[in-house]
This record gives structure tokens, sequence and C-alpha cells, in this order.
């Protein structure tokens, strides 16, 4: 897969940066920084974190399914599938 960083730097005033990024997996954030060099350190910070926060989130998105399987198996499951209702 072709590891890529979609940047958009925003002047928003004349103090603040509106930094959006999106990585190759489609995760997306919004931040403001004071400065483009803030901006982009950040940005640069956030890349290298893409595998970690991939991880995380297929980590979470198995218990999730795994907590779905048992709630079934136990019968709680409702028309909205959190049994919350």
């Amino acid at each position: 897969m072709k590891k890529e960083l979609k940047i958009t730097i925003t002047q928003t005033n004349n103090t603040n940066y509106r930094v959006e990024l999106q990585d190759h997996y489609g995760s997306t954030t919004v931040v403001y920084e004071p400065s483009v060099k803030k901006a982009m350190q950040y940005a640069l910070y956030w890349h290298e974190k893409t595998e970690q926060r991939y991880q995380a989130n297929q980590t979470h998105a198995k218990a999730v399914m795994e907590m779905m399987a048992i709630d079934k198996k136990a019968g709680i499951l409702t028309g909205n599938y959190d049994g919350l209702d």
C-alpha cells in the first residue's frame, strides 16, 4: 500500500492555522497550531503514529465484534444491536 499523508493548512486568523490531516488508511484529524512550523511538526508526528493508530483501531473493532458475539449468545441484543435501549 502506498503510504501517503494528505495535509491541508489554512490560516484561520492572524495567529492560528487549521491543519487537516488524512493518512493512507483514511483516518483524519483536525488541529489548530500557532504557526506553519508547528503545523508541519504535528503533521510529521501524526504521520509517524499512523501504524500504531491503525493497530489500535483494529484491536478496538475486534473487541467490539467479540462483545457483540457474546451479547448475541446471551440473547441480550435488540434491534439496535447494543442491548442498551
